[in-house]
């Protein structure tokens, strides 16, 4: 079976807080041929990790790469490892999605109310301006 993994069935994966929902979850994952994960889940599951559950986000970026390196996983890799490259820098890892997937759309530079994406993306030598 091919599936399209929501966000709260990876979350129940990664926090085995209800143990029903986790090993149901685990199971269609592990016999899935092949879970496609969509950045939008991947967004809000991270959301859940940092917000929700208080996980650190070196936790959070743990899973991430686990689920990313998983054999029948397929994402969006190149826009993963941006929004990891902002979430172990400490910023958000939807803004790094923001940022690659805008840069893939055509846009050349990154402008937001954030003062802390654009200061990290910035360090990160990608193009980025504080609006204000």
């Amino acid at each position: 079976m091919k599936i399209t993994a929501d966000t709260n069935v990876l979350a129940r994966a990664i926090l085995q807080d209800d143990e029903a929902q986790c090993r149901s979850a685990r199971k269609v994952l592990a016999q899935a041929a092949l879970v496609a994960v969509p950045l939008p889940a991947l967004c809000e599951l991270t959301w859940v990790l940092r917000h929700g559950a208080k996980l650190a986000k070196e936790d959070v970026s743990r899973a991430l790469r686990a689920l990313r390196d998983a054999e029948n996983v397929i994402m969006n890799r190149a826009a993963v490892d941006a929004g990891l490259a902002m979430l172990d820098a400490g910023g958000d890892f939807a803004d790094g999605i923001m940022d690659h997937e805008g840069k893939w759309l055509g846009g050349k530079t990154f402008v937001s109310f954030d003062k802390k994406a654009v200061s990290l993306l910035t360090r990160q030598g990608r193009a980025a301006r504080l609006l204000r």
